[in-house]
């Protein structure tokens, strides 16, 4: 199958004003919160390309065998920092910085201290018209200073090794981009609802709709100029609604159910404050594990980790893949395995390098490229995918398995997985399961010990 792709980004840097705000809306401010630093980048009016407006083709259901899927989100990884040098799939080894000059991409482990900053204004830099050339502008909170290109990193192979042993039995995605630009409040929202109604970048004080303090977060335009702000407490449709409306059960498991920007649903008002908050938003996130064990496995099912488990820049912990592992052993080792389908994808970038420039689709996407893995008894077997995917495929592999309707131009327009990494006609293979030392009580040990978030998220 060849997959649709859309224009490539357009724009470059010499649009981008980082001396002096343009008057009224003419620019985006951006003003990337960091722990003890701030940057303010300033993004030009621009030229915008028109987005096509071809449609993704409708998949037939794999006739009726996928009946669970499970869609495990990371956090804020690049495919070339991921999965760096990964055989048969597009990698590089080095890029270009904003001066011209080729940086070798250095071994960075999961537990470095420091974060990246990678909102719009990040975006804008970093991918320089598609030149893929500015990560070096991004800026760094943390001690980075024993790596003189910070950004320019890839995970170490052996801290790396559970996702490449995932990545053989079964398949990996080497064109897959976030379907926003920015950052990680915005991209959780895609992952329920393929749209975010143009939110960018991170809410100005809390994450959802618990508090009484106006909870405010900025806007893009179609130009991708500054627009009003609007609360963030939203009432869009979701998966989950769509779900529910064809009888279908779903659950989403988090760390933390409320003002957690990993907690989509919190943002939700008629999810948070109506019938399917208690039995359908699951915390902590462990508590997966469990139900798994005990025979419970929705239809659709989220599954968001902790800060120690998440691969996460600053995290300072290297578990997120023995999590993922564990997520994928559970399902794995059920009678669930012959009817599900899982997805594991990165949210967003995070700030590390990736040279492959992000297609343009609209003022809100695509982002920077990051990885995806597709694991089930269906899918193809050492398999690189180079059909171009985004997180809202994963929503659209669930429509067209499900038979439900698009929610936005996001899943609308994404490619569906089951056209190139699946194979429906073949037996179910047999599962053989990852090698891990973590426990169910060391997860939840770990994440009492390292309650919180990142700097950034």
């Amino acid at each position: 199958m060849c997959g649709r792709r859309a224009a490539r980004w357009p724009e470059n840097r010499s649009e981008v004003n980082l001396s002096r705000p343009a008057p009224l809306v003419t620019a985006l401010i951006l003003t990337l919160e960091l722990s003890g630093c701030t940057s303010v980048t300033t993004l030009g009016s621009g030229v915008v390309a028109n987005r096509s407006e071809a449609r993704a083709p409708r998949l037939p259901g794999a006739s009726g065998k996928i009946q669970h899927v499970v869609f495990i989100i990371q956090e804020n990884r690049s495919f070339d920092n991921l999965f760096q040098g990964y055989p048969g799939a597009n990698t590089a080894s080095s890029g270009l910085d904003s001066s011209g000059n080729t940086i070798a991409l250095a071994p960075i482990p999961f537990q470095e201290t420091y974060d990246i900053s990678h909102g719009v204004g990040d975006f804008i830099n970093a991918t320089d018209g598609g030149k893929m050339d500015g990560f070096d502008l991004e800026l760094t909170e943390g001690p980075a200073g024993k790596y003189p290109h910070p950004q320019y990193g890839f995970v170490p192979h052996k801290q790396t090794k559970l996702y490449f042993e995932m990545a053989k039995q079964y398949v990996l995605g080497d064109d897959v981009f976030a379907s926003n630009i920015d950052s990680s409040w915005v991209a959780h929202q895609y992952a329920i609802a393929a749209q975010a109604n143009a939110a960018v970048d991170l809410p100005e004080y809390y994450d959802g709709c618990d508090h009484d303090r106006a909870n405010t977060i900025a806007t893009l335009t179609s130009t991708r100029q500054l627009g009003k702000s609007e609360p963030t407490c939203q009432n869009y449709q979701t998966l989950g609604d769509e779900l529910d409306a064809a009888g279908l059960s779903w659950r989403y498991y988090t760390y933390v159910t409320t003002d957690w920007l990993w907690s989509a649903y919190g943002a939700i008002k008629h999810i948070r404050y109506g019938p399917d908050w208690e039995p359908d938003v699951i915390g902590p996130e462990t508590q997966v594990l469990s139900d798994i064990a005990a025979g419970t496995l929705k239809n659709v099912t989220w599954v968001t980790p902790s800060i120690t488990n998440s691969d996460h820049s600053s995290s300072r912990s290297d578990t997120g893949p023995e999590w993922v592992a564990s997520v994928v052993n559970a399902v794995g080792s059920s009678s669930f395995w012959n009817s599900t389908a899982i997805f594991v994808i990165w949210d967003e970038w995070g700030g590390w390098y990736d040279h492959v420039p992000p297609p343009y689709e609209d003022f809100d996407g695509l982002g920077i490229r990051v990885p995806l893995l597709v694991i089930s008894p269906y899918a193809k077997q050492h398999y690189v995918s180079h059909v171009q995917y985004e997180t809202a495929s994963v929503l659209r592999f669930v429509e067209d398995q499900f038979g439900l309707a698009p929610l936005a131009a996001s899943d609308a327009r994404a490619n569906d997985p089951a056209g190139d990494c699946f194979d429906f006609s073949q037996q179910p293979r047999a599962f053989v399961p990852f090698a891990t030392k973590q426990k169910l009580r060391d997860f939840q040990r770990a994440d009492r010990a390292h309650p919180g978030r990142p700097d950034d998220e």
